[in-house]
C-alpha cells in the first residue's frame, strides 16, 4: 500500500443520501487501517466531475474504487469506463424496487467493462473485498484479511 495517509481506496456515491448506507464501508476500512477518499458525484447530474475524479484516481495512488448508487445505478460502470482500477459496485436500496433495479443495472455491464458487485446495501462487504484485492499485491493487507477471517472463525 501507499503511505499511511495516501488514499488507496476511492469511495464514490451518486448522492449524499447514500452516505448513511456507506458508513459501514468507511467504518470497516477504518478498522482495517486502510486510507480512503470519499466523493459524492452523480453519473447523471455531474458526469464531467465523475470523469475527472475517476480518470485521475490511479495517478492519485488509489488501487480500488467502491461505487455506490441507486435506481439506474450507472455510476460504477461510468467510473469503470474511465479508469484501469478494479471497481466494486454497491447497489443502494431504493423505495421503488427495493434495490433490485440498482443490482440488475450494476451486474449487466457490457463485455470489456467489468464491475464487481456486492449485495444490496452491502457496503461492509465492499470494504472487505477491497482489502482482499489490495492483498493480492501487498503482504500487510493480505495479513489483515487473514486476521479478519480468523477473528470471524473465533467469534
Amino acid at each position: 500500500m501507499a503511505s499511511q495517509n495516501t488514499p488507496v481506496v476511492g469511495i464514490i456515491m451518486g448522492s449524499k443520501s447514500d452516505m448513511p448506507s456507506m458508513e459501514a464501508c468507511m467504518k470497516q476500512l477504518d478498522e482495517f487501517g486502510i486510507p480512503y477518499e470519499v466523493k459524492v458525484a452523480s453519473a447523471h447530474r455531474k458526469p464531467a466531475e465523475v470523469h475527472q475524479w475517476a480518470s485521475s484516481a490511479a495517478d492519485r495512488g488509489m488501487q480500488v474504487i467502491i461505487a455506490a448508487a441507486g435506481k439506474a445505478a450507472h455510476l460504477g460502470g461510468v467510473v469503470a469506463a474511465y479508469t484501469p482500477l478494479p471497481i466494486i459496485a454497491v447497489p443502494m436500496k431504493t423505495s421503488d424496487l427495493g434495490g433490485l433495479d440498482s443490482l440488475l443495472s450494476m451486474v449487466q455491464m457490457p463485455s470489456g467493462v467489468p464491475v464487481a458487485c456486492v449485495a444490496i446495501n452491502g457496503a461492509k462487504n465492499a470494504a472487505i473485498l477491497a482489502l482482499q484485492i489490495l492483498g493480492t499485491g501487498d503482504a500487510a493487507a493480505r495479513q489483515k484479511m487473514i486476521d479478519f477471517k480468523a477473528a470471524m472463525a473465533d467469534a
